[in-house]
């Protein structure tokens, strides 16, 4: 085991928030009871946020090391829960805000937060997933215990499509044989998309003019992470009884919307934290991965960067420029 190792801190220069790649020890870390030794991380908007001048406040102390999934092996465990050796990956749960994250090499966490690497991926497919991914897996269970949207009739849109939620969401809402229609404002997108399973497009402007209340009903179901504009417009057009799966902010924390679909339509809004969600949850979008997540699909919306490439990788993310997933190799 190395005496050093990378990692990408997030910490106050000048009273502003800037990111820089230090060298840490083991002494470094957090005193909790689980070290992983980290063999990839991955990109997510809230990543962008975090590391480019710390926007919104993700992290809430500093320093921090940024990064809010990992997936790597036990090293050392003081929990019955964990052994050397178990591969585990972890979502959320504060990372990269309250908690050191998963751009480094080495990170101790707590032990209820690990869930088991599933069988069925590999670190790196762990991470193509990510928080992103497994976000999209508890949207999907959202719209299925909410019951209104049935494979094979209606049509489920998403937005933000080409985004690392949006790319897996379309991924398996077709596997499950619903009818999935992609938002997106990249027509170079859609090749990519109809790839993953998407069989009908919108231009994402078309969510983003002024919102009336009631709308053409037209979606069965939504999964959504822009939020403001386009949330309200979504939420318009949806079918009587229908609900839509919000996730994201995006576009923005407002919602100038109004209750009319709520009372008129019986439409539902589904709030989906991946943060703080409760294991069974975790384990349940987990195994729908593990089940409905077709490889090749994984394999076409991911690339992987070397850490060192962080903070441009951050400001592309910002800016709508990452198409799909991608994994950090934090040995690189």
């Amino acid at each position: 085991m190395a005496d050093t190792f990378p990692a990408a801190l997030i910490e106050e220069h000048e009273g502003k928030a800037r990111t820089v790649f230090r060298q840490l020890a083991l002494s470094d870390l957090p005193d909790h009871d689980v070290l992983v030794e980290v063999q990839y991380s991955a990109l997510n908007y809230k990543d962008g946020l975090a590391l480019s001048g710390n926007r919104n406040k993700v992290a809430r102390s500093l320093p921090m090391v940024g990064g809010i999934d990992l997936a790597g092996t036990v090293v050392e465990s003081r929990s019955p829960l964990w052994k050397a050796g178990d591969p585990v990956v972890l979502n959320g749960f504060g990372l990269s805000e309250a908690h050191w994250g998963g751009f480094t090499r080495f990170q101790r966490v707590k032990a209820e937060w690990l869930v088991r690497l599933p069988e069925a991926f590999t670190p790196l497919q762990a991470m193509a997933i990510g928080t992103a991914g497994y976000t999209a897996a508890l949207c999907v269970d959202a719209l299925e215990r909410w019951g209104h949207a049935r494979p094979g009739t209606g049509q489920v849109l998403v937005t933000g499509a080409a985004g690392g939620v949006g790319s897996v969401a379309v991924s398996l809402l077709a596997r499950r044989g619903y009818h999935v229609t992609a938002s997106t404002g990249r027509p170079d997108t859609h090749d990519y998309l109809r790839g993953l399973g998407a069989s009908a497009f919108i231009d994402r402007a078309s969510l983003q003019g002024p919102v009336r209340p009631l709308q053409r009903e037209t979606w069965a179901g939504a999964v959504d992470s822009v939020g403001s504009t386009t949330l309200a417009n979504v939420l318009a057009q949806m079918e009587y009884g229908a609900a839509a799966a919000a996730c994201g902010l995006a576009g923005g924390m407002d919602l100038p919307g109004t209750v009319l679909p709520h009372i008129l339509r019986s439409v539902a809004l589904l709030g989906v934290d991946s943060v703080m969600a409760p294991m069974a949850k975790r384990l349940s979008a987990w195994q729908r991965l593990a089940n409905d997540l077709d490889p090749a699909h994984l394999a076409a919306m991911t690339t992987v960067e070397p850490m060192s490439n962080l903070l441009a990788l951050a400001e592309a993310i910002l800016a709508g420029q990452v198409r799909g997933r991608v994994v950090i190799d934090v040995a690189r």
